[in-house]
Formats: C-alpha cells, structure tokens, sequence
C-alpha cells in the first residue's frame, strides 16, 4: 500500500493525480476476444483490470491482486505502439522489440512524474495547493504558459464567467426550463478564500470562493464546475432553510458576504435577531451587581398570603435565584465550576463580611478549601492595622513581612525622597542587612521591580538616581570633598584636586583642606610641619590632633572631622553603613556569619586593641602602657594654658536630627586640656598608632575573658600553677593579631 503522504506510487512511479492511460490489449491466445466481465487485480499497483490481459494494464507486470486507481498526467497517456512484424520468408517469426518501448515510456513517466512533483513543490512555497495546480494544468497543458501565473491573471476572470454560467443557469431554470436545474449531491467542504463577490443575474449572488471550490471539485473542467456551483449552493440553500431562515435574497446576500460559508451566512443573519438583545444590554439600563445579601422581596409576598401562587412564586425564587447568580458569576468571571460559584455565594452570605465579590473570586480561584479561603481574605497590615486580602497586601523578598498596597508606597516614597538608599528596607522588620553587600545588590535588583508600578515617575526617576550614586561609590576612584556633601570619580594621580560643585580644592589622599605648603610634601610629612609651625594648630593642640584622626567611614571613605568617643556605633550619613568608630568592624542587626557567634541582635565583633574595650580603662593605665613601650604622650595643654571646658568637635543628636558641636565637658588637670573621656581617645589612639597589644597588662580576670571571647582554650593543665598558666594563655591570646581595620594613624 502506497503512505498518505506519498506522491509517486511505489511500484509504477506515476504520480497520485495522474489519470490512468488507455493499455492496448494483449490477448492470451490468437483470435480471442476480451471478456468484458473477467475482472482481476494486479498484486504489485493493486489496479483491477477489466480485460483478460497477460500482463496488468497498469505497470504491465504479469500478476493478479488487490484493488486501486492510480491516475496519470495527461503526458503519460500515450501507449507503446504494438508494430506488426512480418514473418521473414522461410524464416521463424522474431517477436516485436517491445523492451525498448517500454524502457521508453517508463522513462518518459518518470520525467513528467518528477516534472509534476517540481511543480507541486514550487506551488507550495507560494502557498497555492497541488489540485490548483492540476488543475491550472489541465487548463494551460498544450501551451508554455506557467501554470503559477496563468493562476493569478487568467483564474479570477474564468471564475467570474463560471459565476455568470451558474447565474445564466439559475435564471433558466427559474423561466421554466426544470431540466436545467442539477441534482443535489454532497460532497466535502473545503475552507473557501474571501474574494470579491460576485452577483449574478436578480436575486442570484455568487462569490468567487465558492465558484474556485466548484472548479477545483471539477478538476478544472468549467461545464462540470458550474453544475458543482449550482449543487453546492442548493445544498446551503437547503441548510438555511432548515435552520429557519425563509427569505431567499437575505439567504443569498448572507452567503455572498461570506464567501459561501454557512457559518459566516448564519453570523450574518442572526445578526440583526440579535440587535434588540445588544441594545437592551448595553444601551438601556446597566445589569445589576451581584448582591447575595440584597433582601428578599418575595418574603413580603409571603407574609401576605402564605398560600396559594404566592407560596409557588416565594419557592421558586429561592430555588431559582442563587442558580440565577451562579450563572451571572460562570458568565462574568473565568471560575472553573459550577462549584466554585456557590461557595462564592457562601461566603458572600456570611455575617460580618467586609471583603468585595472580586476579592472572593480571586481567593476561590486560588483553592476550594473554606477555612484556606478565610486565610486568604483576613490579613492585617503591621502598619496600619486594616484588614485586607492577600492580593491587595505585598511583601518584599528579604523577609516575610505583608504590607498594603498603599502602606507599602507610601514607605518607600517618603524612603526615596527625603532618606538615603540604605533607608529604602522593610517598615516592620527592617531587613535586609544593609552591611551584607551581597544582599544589598539583589535585594535592590528585586526592589526595582516593586518599585516600577507602584511610584510616580518623578520619584522612581529619583530612585534610579540614588541607585546610581551607590554604584558609583564602589569605586576605589571615587572621592568624596571635604567641603560640601558631594561625591565624583578621580581619574588623576595628582594630590591638589577642585571640587566641580563648591569649586574648593583638598587633598586627595589625606581629604585635609588643601594649602599651598602641601606642595611637594607628602601628607605626613605636612601634618608635622603644620605641628611645628602653624600657631593656629599648636594653639587647639590635641583638639586639632583628635580631629584629624577623626572618624573615616570604610565603606564609602568619607572624613568626618569628629573624635570617636561616647557611642561606637557610627553610622555614616552618605552611605547608611554602620560601623564600630573605634576598630570600623560593621555592626549586625542580625546574625553574623562568624563562626560560633550566637548573636541574633545588633552586635559588631570588635579585637582586643579597639576603643570600644579600652576606653573603660582608667588615664593612669593607659599611660602605663604607653610607658612600657616608650611612647610618648602630652599631659599638660599648650602653653600651659588650661581651659574650663573640652573643645573637641563631636556629633550630637538633637531632636531628630545630628549635629557637630564641641565637647563642652569640664576639663581636668594633668589631661592636656581636654575631659576625661577625649584624653582616654587621645592614649588608645596613641596606642593603636604603635600597635600596642594591651594584652602585656592584662590581669588573670580580663586574660581569661578575652581568650574566652576569641575561642582560645582555656583549660588549666595538670599541676600548672597560676604563674604558668597565665603564661600560657598569654601566648595563646597573642597569637591571635590585633584589629585589621583598626586606624593606625601617626
């Protein structure tokens, strides 16, 4: 059997819309004549012969079985010539040279098979089906015309005459002439092509798409095209008719339009059946909502007579009313059963309900579970403790804290316009860890997102801005000026640099405002000509020495002229980062990813040499220290002037907001005129500046408690006396190196 999909049959190579040709008949015995009754069937091209030949028609095989029709090109219907050959006298009789006729013909079948499949190919890449092409051929097959274009300027007219036969016909017909009219006989639909219409003759419109279906039915034959016309149009004729659509001109007008689709005639007619229905939908009053707890004006009826029609009429509504809603929700929302539109209802109809028909809609189309459902539809918000579904609340992607919509704008407008970037975390728990970088950039990466749809322009403009400067921080060339708040890239080596806003220069390795005895003098080297010559610096001292080993933040590198005593917990204003001021370790809101930190608060890992520790011990310690290791230090002001007051700048909050402002704590004598608190700063920084271990001075007490804090093993060895065991634990806490960002400036 030959596939569906095939062209060329296996056996004979003639391709599948060829037409058989005519076999010269071969008897099997001189002077026998064909039997019009015997019947059999080749077993190689299944074709069933009508003739006794020997050899099958068809393929010209000797054999017998099966049953098809293959048909041929109209080039293939030519037949090898069987030629006479006279007996030679005294000779045999030679058989005639049939082999090569036949090698002959098979050759010139597969040429014109192989020529047909080209052109089948080449049609379908223009989209054109191979039955318009047999077709075209069958019409154009004696000229050199190609049959693509005799498609496209010769069809459409030939359609139009099959059009006018038809129309010329239908009116014969109806003249009085019943022989004219065909018979009905179905055959399969094919989708038809809107084209032109075309009327033929009064009250008979024909289209060009059905006259196109008629001639390709035919096979390109034009008499036998408009008998399959007329046919097919009786037959939808037929089909309105029983559908109930009597009017013979609207029947015909509707197929016209629709190219001789009885669908699209059906649309057609049913069009204006339908026009009072719209204009009462959507021109007159609107529906009504859906309101399940709208009262029940039949129970008034019922109170009247509670008998009689009035009883039928009060069970009928409350039989046929929440049916009627379910239909309205199956009709108006996408709900995936007649179910889910009562448990709508359900709960719709519960007491105290203060959520909407859209909301409920969307939770149930989410699950079918009712106790699921009240989950979904009760939620209050941590900010303004108003009830809301889970579908008006959002949430961010560190955390699993729900908001409201508006709650959740209004937080991050305020957040964006009047806060730093690093403001912009959760309201309720505020996570992320702004310290984590690595959180910060994905958590900012998802926000953008959040942020999209829910800020005004202007404001998410703003946001982008703010996103951009943060990145830009990250760079090791950014700097920030030491005199205004602003914050650009440096791309020279040089020291003196201008600022492009305040138009003021500074160093750009030290951030000290720039003076012309910097020039050719590195920084060092001109923070000690200004102790040795400039009064104004000699005159503030240790003040002045204290601000300018002030706090530096070591995220975005930006100075702050402030000691680093009262509260360690620093966090800079240009950047939101929060850092211990003493040894710039970041401090944790949460837990840390130190190993064996249990600490779920906030909480900074600070090393044994950082202020925070040292700062409770007492002057005299301090300077015992320094004093062990041959640093010197200042215990009497300048000049030996001793003021009433501390001078030393530090910040200071003030209602909601920080400020810098002086000391102003009374000064003590023997402390270089400053309080207690900045000549503590002034020693520890002394110490730090020469890496000191303040381990050397440590007591049994506060030895145990620091190798205890940095996991050194404090197990006391059998027989070890206190002298060697406090020994040992010195070494071991040694071992352990002092603070990597600890400043450790000369």
């Amino acid at each position: 059997m030959n596939q569906g999909s095939s062209i060329l049959c296996r056996v004979c190579e003639r391709p599948r819309l060829a037409t058989r040709p005519p076999v010269a008949l071969v008897l099997s015995s001189p002077g026998s004549l064909p039997n019009a009754e015997t019947k059999w069937t080749c077993q190689f091209c299944t074709y069933v012969n009508t003739r006794p030949t020997v050899v099958c028609e068809m393929c010209s095989l000797a054999c017998k079985d099966a049953a098809a029709v293959v048909s041929l090109p109209q080039s293939l219907l030519q037949t090898p010539s069987i030629t006479k050959v006279q007996p030679q006298p005294g000779g045999r009789p030679q058989p005639a040279p049939r082999v090569n006729l036949e090698l002959k013909r098979q050759k010139r079948m597969k040429e014109d098979g192989l020529s047909l499949i080209h052109q089948i190919r080449e049609a379908e890449k223009r989209g054109v089906s191979p039955e318009e092409v047999y077709a075209a051929l069958c019409m154009c097959g004696g000229s050199n015309i190609n049959p693509y274009d005799w498609l496209t300027s010769e069809l459409p007219h030939l359609l139009d005459e099959i059009c006018a036969m038809a129309a010329s016909v239908r009116l014969s017909y109806k003249a009085g002439d019943s022989e004219i009219e065909p018979p009905a006989v179905e055959r399969d639909g094919e989708e038809v092509e809107q084209s032109a219409p075309v009327a033929a003759g009064d009250g008979v419109k024909l289209s060009r798409a059905e006259a196109k279906l008629a001639w390709l039915a035919a096979g390109g034959d034009t008499d036998r095209a408009v008998r399959q016309l007329l046919r097919d149009r009786q037959l939808k004729m037929r089909e309105l008719h029983s559908l109930g659509f009597r009017d013979v001109s609207q029947c015909e007008e509707a197929l016209r339009q629709s190219g001789g689709e009885v669908k699209g005639a059906l649309s057609v007619l049913q069009r204006p059946l339908l026009e009072p229905f719209h204009q009462r939908i959507w021109t007159d009053q609107p529906e009504p909502p859906i309101d399940p707890k709208h009262p029940d004006k039949q129970v008034s009826l019922y109170s009247k007579s509670p008998s009689g029609p009035l009883v039928f009429m009060y069970f009928n509504f409350l039989v046929c009313a929440p049916q009627r809603m379910c239909r309205r929700l199956l009709a108006l929302y996408d709900l995936p059963s007649w179910g889910r539109c009562e448990l709508i209802l359900s709960l719709l109809q519960e007491p105290d309900v203060t959520y909407s028909l859209e909301d409920v809609v969307q939770a149930v189309k989410e699950s079918h579970d009712k106790d699921f459902i009240r989950r979904l539809l009760n939620n209050e918000c941590p900010c303004c403790l108003c009830i809301f579904p889970r579908s008006k609340m959002q949430s961010l992607t560190s955390c699993q804290c729900s908001m409201c919509h508006e709650c959740f704008r209004q937080h991050f407008t305020i957040a964006v316009r009047d806060r730093h970037i690093r403001d912009m975390v959760c309201p309720v728990c505020s996570d992320p860890d702004i310290n984590d970088p690595e959180q910060l950039d994905s958590y900012f990466s998802t926000l953008d997102i959040q942020l999209r749809d829910c800020l005004d322009p202007d404001t998410y403009e703003l946001f982008h801005k703010k996103l951009t400067e943060h990145a830009l921080m990250k760079d090791p060339k950014f700097l920030w000026c030491c005199h205004c708040t602003s914050g650009f890239i440096n791309d020279g080596d040089q020291l003196k640099f201008t600022c492009p806003s305040c138009h003021k220069s500074f160093c750009a390795q030290c951030k000290k405002p720039w003076e012309s005895q910097h020039q050719d003098l590195s920084c060092k080297q001109f923070q000690q000509w200004k102790r040795d010559n400039d009064p104004e610096y000699q005159r503030q001292d240790l003040a002045l020495y204290l601000r300018d080993n002030g706090i530096t933040c070591p995220h975005c590198r930006f100075p702050y002229a402030l000691t680093k005593g009262g509260c360690m917990h620093f966090t800079c204003s240009q950047c939101r980062y929060q850092f211990c001021s003493g040894c710039n370790n970041p401090y944790h809101k949460t837990g840390c990813k130190t190993p064996q930190c249990s600490y779920s608060g906030l909480h900074a890992h600070h090393p044994r040499d950082c202020l925070f520790y040292l700062r409770d011990w007492e002057p005299t310690r301090l300077q015992a220290l320094l004093q062990r290791s041959g640093v010197e230090f200042n215990t009497d002001a300048f000049d030996g002037t001793q003021t009433d007051v501390c001078g030393v700048m530090e910040q200071k909050d003030e209602g909601d907001r920080q400020t810098d402002s002086p000391c102003g704590i009374k000064t003590e004598p023997g402390q270089a005129g400053l309080c207690e608190k900045h000549y503590r700063e002034y020693l520890v920084s002394l110490i730090n500046a020469h890496s000191l271990d303040p381990a050397l001075i440590y007591d049994g007490h506060e030895l145990t408690r620091a190798c205890e804090r940095y996991q050194v093993d404090t197990q006391r060895g059998d027989g070890e006396d206190d002298s060697a065991y406090h020994d040992r634990l010195l070494v071991k806490l040694m071992e352990v190196p002092l603070g990597e960002k600890v400043p450790r400036n000369k």
